[in-house]
C-alpha cells in the first residue's frame, strides 16, 4: 500500500489496515493466480494511462469504497489515484460517480474484478440493511446483524451493516455470551444455562434465547441482561415487553421479514436480529467505466 490517503480513508471508515490488507491480499492472490492477468498483459499497451469511474446501475447504499481504493493502490503499486465522489453510507442512484480512478489502464483492468467483488457485496449489505432500518423508523427499535457472515469477511460485512444504519451484535464468540437452545438442552434448563454462564463469566453481557413467554419471564427474574425472543408471535412479544417493564433489553429473532418488520418493532422490543443482512443480501450492481485513454 503506497498512497497514504487510502490508508487514511480506511481508518476514517472505522476499519483496520490489517483487516483490509489481509482480505485484499487474499482476494488478489486468488484472482491473479500464477501468471497474473494474461488478457490485459497481452492487449493493453505498456504505459497507457487512463481514467475509470465506479458507477452504480441501481439505487442503493454504498459501502466499501476505501476497500476498493486499497485494491487499486496495491495492484498499481501506488501509481493509481482514487478520488471519492461520495462516502460510504450514502444513498446512491444509477449513473452517479462513486469514485474516479486514474492511473495505468492495465492496472485498472487487473484490479477491476476484485475491487468490484468487494464493493458490490458490501454495498448490497448496506442497501439491504437500510431497507430494514427504514422499515422500523420511528419505532425506537434497532436493526442488528448476527454471526451469519462469510468466513474471513466478518469485519467488512459488519462494517457494511453499520454503513447501512444498522448495529453490530457480537463480533465473535468471545465478545459476549449468547445462550441458545442447544446450550439450554445441554445445561438442563434455561435458568440453569444462564446461571452457569454468569458464574463462569460475570464480566460479560449475557443474552439468552427463549421461545416461550414463560421462559422469558424466568430468565428476566433470574437477572438476564438481554433476552432473545425466538420465533415468537407479536402478541407474545408484547406480553414479554410488558412483563420486562424496561428491566432488560429484548431482541426479536427468527422468521422476520421486511413486510413484518414494523409490526414486530411496534411490540416494543429493543432490537431485531436479522441474519439475512449478511447471508442473503444481493450485490448492488456497480460497474467500472473506462472514460478515456
Amino acid at each position: 500500500m503506497s498512497d497514504p490517503s487510502v490508508r487514511y480513508a480506511v481508518e476514517a471508515a472505522g476499519l483496520t489496515v490489517h483487516t483490509v490488507r489481509e482480505v485484499v491480499d487474499r482476494a488478489l492472490s486468488e484472482d491473479l493466480g500464477i501468471d497474473g492477468d494474461v488478457t490485459t498483459n497481452a492487449t493493453v499497451p505498456p504505459g497507457l494511462l487512463g481514467r475509470a469511474d465506479l458507477v452504480p446501475r441501481a439505487d442503493g447504499v454504498v459501502a466499501g469504497l476505501p476497500v476498493a481504493a486499497w485494491v487499486f493502490d496495491v495492484v498499481s503499486a501506488g501509481r493509481a489515484r482514487v478520488e471519492f465522489g461520495t462516502l460510504d453510507g450514502a444513498r446512491v442512484t444509477p449513473g452517479e460517480v462513486l469514485a474516479t480512478v486514474r492511473g495505468p489502464v492495465a492496472d485498472l483492468l487487473t484490479a477491476e474484478r476484485t475491487a468490484l467483488n468487494l464493493l458490490t457485496h458490501l454495498s448490497g449489505i448496506a442497501t439491504l440493511t437500510r431497507r430494514w432500518v427504514d422499515a422500523v423508523e420511528g419505532t425506537g427499535a434497532v436493526i442488528r446483524d448476527t454471526r451469519k457472515t462469510l468466513p474471513g469477511l466478518r469485519a467488512l460485512e459488519k462494517y457494511a451493516v453499520r454503513a447501512g444504519g444498522g448495529q453490530n451484535h457480537r463480533m465473535s464468540l468471545s465478545d459476549a455470551a449468547l445462550v441458545k437452545d442447544n446450550h439450554v438442552a445441554a445445561a438442563g434448563g434455561v435458568v440453569k444455562a444462564f446461571d452457569a454462564v454468569r458464574a463462569a463469566r460475570p464480566d460479560l453481557t449475557i443474552e439468552i434465547e427463549v421461545d416461550t413467554v414463560e421462559q422469558a419471564r424466568a430468565v428476566i427474574d433470574a437477572g438476564a441482561q438481554l433476552v432473545l425472543l425466538d420465533n415468537m408471535a407479536p402478541a407474545e412479544m408484547r406480553d414479554v415487553v410488558e412483563y420486562a417493564a424496561g428491566r432488560v433489553k429484548l431482541e426479536a429473532s427468527g422468521g422476520l421479514t421486511l413486510e413484518r418488520a414494523r409490526e414486530v418493532a411496534e411490540t416494543g422490543v429493543d432490537y431485531l436480529a436479522i441474519g439475512a443482512l449478511t447471508h442473503s443480501a444481493p450485490a448492488l450492481d456497480i460497474g467500472l467505466d473506462i472514460q478515456e485513454h
